[in-house]
């Protein structure tokens, strides 16, 4: 019966002594001995004990192939497993199982080659990252003038290089010491910065200081136009001064505008009151425009002239008009006599006999022109001669365009 075991298993046999064995490339290997029962029940149990070594090298492979195991970890889990198969106390294909070991130790070979150059270029990648932000930190440090956002993006700066991948020592140290040469760099600048700002914001609060006495002397003055024409040259002086420090500039501009307002608040009262003495002016001035506006249009040049001459004695004796009012009837009379101007100047350029010489002469010799134009069109198509055509109308064509034009000036001085 243990003879018939042999020759019908093709990996194992159980001797007439219980020894078991397994049969595999190098030969047979005893893995166990049964003395218990029958042949079939050895082979049977070191064939299980096969299946789970199969299992284990199956679930090993599927770690390996369908997961992210670090290639250490796969390597010695492999080793272990190849150990426990040479040495395996069981019957099976052992064989295809080394090879499967053999071909799983190859792919986690590949696979280190894979990480190692994912590594290599997530440390470049990495180095590339620093190197930039150390590059943006050295020039917000020699450049930046918004002190705000410049500390922010600093800040901002050092938590992208935390979150960065880290590279070689060496490499990240020479980085790491820029950076921090450059956020020391920049906070040296921005003290200097407030420390010269200081001193430029008590140099404008003394300025201001100045200008605030003399526009607070300045208050009660009744010199309405000296006085205000000062108030717009210390305002200009105020704005070309620059800034102070918030706290000094409100106090210092509060004291400015109040003595600005208690000097036009005062001359608009007495304006006010001088305005109203001037209604009765007003009045006379208005009568006086609507006569000034029946000479619209001027048809007679020299009797309009005499006209407004009149008219403007009578202007000026009626005397100053409220300010609301000065610059409608002023505008209102200035139109007219513009036009009564405009109206000399066309009368005068009429009776020009220098000009309307030089305007007979331009007519008489365009017409010239235009008769050797047309002998010359002429002969140029009797000739057949298209281009000489062309050219001799298009000339005509720009004659005769001048001439409608010199006829209708010479006509003006009918």
């Amino acid at each position: 019966m243990r003879e018939d075991t042999v020759t019908t298993d093709p990996w194992g046999r159980v001797d007439e002594d219980g020894t078991v064995y397994v049969r595999t490339a190098e030969g047979e290997r005893a893995v166990g001995s049964w003395q218990a029962g029958e042949p079939e029940e050895a082979l049977a149990y070191f064939r299980r004990k096969f299946d789970e070594l199969a299992g284990q090298v199956q679930l090993l492979e599927q770690r390996v192939r369908g997961t992210d195991l670090a290639p250490a970890q796969a390597e010695a889990s492999i080793a272990k497993l190849r150990e426990a198969v040479a040495e395996a106390h069981a019957i099976g294909d052992l064989g295809s199982l080394q090879e499967r070991l053999a071909a799983l130790t190859d792919f986690v070979g590949k696979r280190r080659e894979e990480v190692r150059a994912a590594r290599d270029q997530a440390r470049a990648h990495a180095r590339e990252t620093k190197e930039r932000i150390v590059a943006e930190a050295e020039r917000i440090a020699e450049e930046t003038t918004h002190w705000k956002s410049g500390g922010e993006r600093l800040r901002q700066l050092v938590e992208e290089w935390k979150a960065a991948e880290r590279i070689d020592r060496a490499t990240e140290a020479t980085l790491w010491k820029r950076l921090s040469t450059a956020r020391t760099a920049f906070a040296k600048r921005r003290k200097a910065y407030f420390s010269t700002l200081d001193e430029q914001r008590d140099a404008i609060r003394s300025t201001k200081e100045r200008i605030v006495t003399e526009a607070e002397a300045l208050a009660g003055s009744t010199d309405w136009n000296a006085t205000a024409a000062a108030y717009r040259e210390l305002m200009r002086q105020w704005k070309a001064a620059g800034r102070a420090s918030r706290e000094a500039e409100d106090e210092l501009w509060a004291r400015f505008k109040g003595a600005q307002d208690e000097f036009f608040q005062a001359r608009s009262a007495v304006f006010a009151e001088r305005d109203a003495s001037f209604a009765a002016n007003a009045e006379v001035k208005e009568a006086l425009l609507a006569e000034a506006e029946k000479l619209l249009p001027v048809t007679d040049a020299r009797a309009a002239r005499s006209a407004m001459r009149t008219l403007l004695e009578r202007w000026e004796a009626a005397g100053p008009v409220p300010r609301d009012l000065r610059d409608r009837l002023e505008g209102g009379l200035r139109k007219v006599e513009d036009a009564v101007r405009r109206a000399e100047d066309s009368e005068w350029k009429r009776s020009n006999p220098e000009a309307r010489a030089r305007a007979q002469d331009t007519v008489n010799q365009l017409r010239r022109s235009i008769d050797q134009l047309e002998g010359r069109l002429s002969k140029a198509r009797t000739a057949g001669r298209d281009k000489d055509v062309k050219e001799a109308e298009e000339a005509l064509a720009a004659r005769r365009s001048w001439l409608e034009e010199a006829e209708r000036t010479l006509a003006e001085f009918s």
